[in-house]
């Protein structure tokens, strides 16, 4: 496992944020926003894309736990087709800023752009999620979250497979969407199936 930061700015009270969904077909856009007593540990904590279904789940619990706030938002396919998944994500990460029970100084954002969050700074990290302790916590949380509601969605629409991938492009959730077509939590400003060759 890698060595995550603690903090970018130990004098601040820092936010990690990140995402989950941005690549999926349907469901929502998830993100969530941890902030961390410095000292902290939770052993295992890495970026939420190295580490199994198993340790994600049994992460999620700690993180909650020894957080000093985080909080977790959802953007719907309707919105993600209204002003597209990049803003969308940065809404959720918004939506989640804005939950937090302790308003933070600095936030700590995954990824190489973010719309500014009004009267609070923030630094963007590339592959953040692995180098600094609340990104890779915001991604965990992020990740389960969005998981489970896909669980949810599996129950309503079990003929596209959700409880397996996620809403995410496979070939089997793509065969689904070729067979019976695209139903309301699918995001209808994606490329639901892969274009058809052309016959020269």
């Amino acid at each position: 496992m890698n060595r995550l930061a603690p903090y970018h700015n130990k004098l601040l009270v820092e936010a990690g944020c990140d995402e989950a969904g941005r690549g999926c077909l349907a469901g929502p856009v998830t993100a969530a926003a941890v902030i961390f007593p410095p000292r902290v540990r939770i052993p295992g904590l890495d970026d939420s894309k190295k580490l199994t279904h198993a340790k994600r789940e049994a992460l999620r619990p700690l993180i909650e736990e020894r957080a000093i706030a985080w909080a977790v938002a959802f953007v719907e396919p309707a919105e993600i087709d209204a002003i597209n998944i990049l803003q969308a994500s940065f809404r959720a990460m918004h939506l989640a800023i804005a939950a937090l029970s302790i308003r933070p100084e600095h936030l700590l954002i995954d990824g190489n752009r973010f719309v500014a969050y009004p009267g609070i700074a923030h630094t963007c990290f590339i592959q953040g999620d692995g180098r600094y302790r609340s990104i890779a916590a915001a991604s965990v949380l992020a990740k389960t979250y969005r998981d489970a509601r896909m669980e949810e969605l599996h129950r309503t629409h079990p003929e596209y497979g959700w409880v397996i991938n996620k809403g995410y492009p496979t070939v089997d959730h793509r065969a689904a969407i070729e067979r019976i077509g695209p139903c309301e939590q699918h995001r209808q400003s994606f490329r639901l199936l892969r274009a058809e060759p052309v016959l020269l």
